[in-house]
């Protein structure tokens, strides 16, 4: 089996700890333990048996996950090393060489990779910017078959920022429910919308949907790597068997972590201090557009922590790219990434004057132009 090189997270790691100004993370400005925890809290994790716990995560952390979503229990969900490792395994237990899936694009493009490799043909429906980065609803009614095995989303969505209506997330179960296909939906950014209203998941809403969360976008907790998997008791129990191949289970510190940021008193914190950076770096990403308005221009995102920015310069993404990590130790997420050349990801998860700084040095390379 040969598989592709994931440009986007190859790019990152080789780079992204060698430049001055890193704007290729889409998540938010992560906590340090002190900032999270309390002093009890941190005295706590001292005694904690450093032992594997149980390997589809614990009853405590899956019961708390368990009533962020409606009408699932601890057994809907599996515990997993980031939610990489939950896409990993849902495509892993669920597809087989050359069923059919229509994949959302742009995206992050791991599933992409993963289903090419399984030998699983992959039919992208591409969201449009003329409809605010929306979906076109006939044209996937156009693209899904009877062959169709699962339609892939992910919502919100990475890089555009966009969410989908409800309207539309009905119109996308209509259409998978006449040829019984999966909805698989990585909601990794549900949590981290600009206007403080959480979206609905789509768990609940048809009975053969699954979707991936985690801690790693909207809560600022990458380094914990917790990621969860929710479906049909029979699916989760499945992919656990497949989960036994690979890391087997999470951190225990780790989880320990997770039950208390995702507590009722707690959770709200978190992602209300997200989204107030996100709606001040939006803010400031709208002013530098508009200060370039000749050069770039960007749907401002919903959702996310990150903006998709389209330039009219005369050279490649990956090239620009190239010319801003090596002349201004800046780093960004070339168009190419994703497919789609002259768009850029910038993120506008980090702190307020450290985007402004990295902005002042990608003005200097455009001005070139």
């Amino acid at each position: 089996m040969e598989i592709e090189i994931f440009e986007l997270e190859r790019r990152q790691s080789l780079w992204e700890n060698t430049v001055e100004y890193n704007l290729t993370e889409s998540g938010f400005h992560p906590y340090k333990l002190k900032e999270l925890l309390s002093k009890n809290q941190i005295l706590e994790l001292q005694d904690l048996q450093l032992g594997y716990g149980q390997t589809n995560g614990s009853i405590e952390l899956r019961e708390t996950i368990a009533k962020l979503y409606k009408n699932i229990n601890l057994n809907n969900i599996l515990l997993t090393n980031g939610s990489a490792e939950a896409n990993f395994i849902a495509m892993w237990s669920l597809l087989e060489p050359n069923d059919e899936i229509v994949l959302m694009l742009p995206n992050y493009m791991q599933i992409w990779g993963i289903a090419k490799s399984f030998a699983v043909d992959v039919k992208p429906i591409n969201l449009k910017q003329n409809l605010d980065w929306g979906m076109d609803i006939e044209e996937l009614k156009n693209i899904v078959s009877k062959k169709t095995m699962m339609i892939v989303l992910c919502n919100p969505n990475n890089p555009t920022g966009s969410i989908l209506t409800l309207d539309q997330m009905n119109d996308i179960i209509e259409i998978a429910s006449e040829v019984g296909a999966w909805i698989y939906v990585d909601e990794i950014y549900r949590g981290a919308e600009l206007d403080g209203r959480e979206i609905p998941s789509f768990i609940g809403m048809y009975d053969k949907v699954i979707v991936t969360g985690g801690l790693s976008k909207a809560y600022g907790l990458p380094g914990l790597r917790i990621g969860w998997l929710i479906g049909p008791e029979i699916e989760i129990e499945k992919a656990w068997a497949y989960h036994d191949y690979t890391s087997i289970s999470t951190g225990l510190i780790s989880q320990k972590i997770a039950n208390w940021v995702l507590q009722p008193e707690k959770r709200p914190e978190l992602l209300n201090r997200n989204r107030s950076m996100l709606k001040e770096n939006v803010q400031v990403m709208e002013k530098w557009i508009k200060k370039h308005q000749n050069k770039l221009s960007f749907v401002p995102p919903k959702a996310g922590g990150m903006a998709f920015i389209q330039y009219n310069i005369n050279i490649n993404s990956t090239e620009l790219t190239k010319r801003l990590k090596n002349e201004k130790s800046t780093l960004i997420v070339a168009g190419d990434c994703f497919g789609m050349d002259n768009y850029l990801r910038i993120g506008l998860g980090s702190e307020k004057e450290y985007l402004l700084a990295g902005l002042n040095r990608i003005e200097e390379i455009i001005e070139e132009y």
